[in-house]
């Protein structure tokens, strides 16, 4: 008798929990509910008498915002264009007072030549350079290997094949070097002076690949690959970047020497 009563009390109270959270529940939802879509949103209701009208109104909003914002950032590029106009002119400006500075006083003439002796120096590092003729060398290890590379990668033969030769990502100072030693040889093919009249222009997609090597004495041999104008037909160009003599950039003298054969002198006789 005891236990019943107990699992009836027991049953009882469980029930009131039940529905004391129901209510609860109710309560809570009443109490958090937001008032309508209309005053969410801030749009009127499709089926509402108003409610074509007022979508209508609220794209036309929208598109005057966008335009808006079009026109911003239309001012914004402008506003970039002259400031990168006028810092092209100062930058012209100041290229040019030096030469206008030098050349006061005195009639216009041919640019000058370089010095003679860093011409020959010049030719000097091209004949060493193996550009025309190679040269008798005592192992295959003094052969300096070549690097192949395109647009996008450069191949480097040193690390093996076994080592994924492919370098990724390529050093930006190197990248840089190899572009503008290709921007090197299209300005020599569309020069009037290598081509005939009548050929076409020729730019980077023309590249086909290219080959490099570096001697740290020397200087650095570029031979490129480009299309022709014909289907089978290759243009090769051997550019050669001389490296220059050396040249002393600063000069300091010291007196660490005399302050530390003074300290040790001075701990001698201590």
């Amino acid at each position: 008798m005891v236990r019943r009563g107990l699992l009836a009390w027991i049953s009882r109270v469980a029930v009131l929990l039940v529905l004391l959270c129901c209510a609860v529940s109710v309560l809570y939802m009443l109490a958090c509910t937001p008032r309508g879509d209309e005053e969410q949103w801030g749009l009127p209701r499709a089926n509402g008498p108003t409610g074509k009208e007022g979508y209508q109104a609220a794209l036309q909003e929208w598109e005057e915002q966008h335009r808006d914002y079009i026109s911003s950032l239309k001012r914004q590029i402008a506003q970039l264009k002259e400031e990168l106009q006028e810092r092209s002119e100062r930058l012209r400006s100041a290229q040019h007072r030096p030469s206008d500075a030098a050349g006061l006083g005195s009639e216009p003439g041919p640019p000058e030549k370089p010095p003679a002796d860093l011409l020959a120096f010049l030719r000097s590092q091209v004949d060493k350079a193996e550009v025309h003729t190679g040269v008798k060398l005592a192992t295959e290890y003094a052969a300096v290997p070549f690097d192949s590379f395109t647009l996008q990668k450069v191949y480097q033969l040193e690390t093996g094949l076994t080592r994924h030769p492919e370098e990724k990502p390529v050093r930006k100072d190197k990248r840089d070097e190899l572009v503008e030693a290709v921007e090197s040889a299209l300005e020599a093919l569309n020069s009037p002076v290598e081509g005939s009249p009548n050929q076409r222009p020729f730019s980077a997609t023309d590249f086909i690949e290219g080959i490099y090597r570096t001697e740290k004495d020397k200087g650095t041999l570029y031979e490129l690959t480009f299309k022709g104008e014909q289907k089978h037909e290759f243009r090769r160009l051997v550019l050669f970047r001389p490296f220059g003599p050396i040249m002393k950039v600063n000069k300091k003298s010291s007196t660490w020497a005399t302050h530390s054969s003074t300290l040790s002198c001075h701990w001698q006789s201590g």
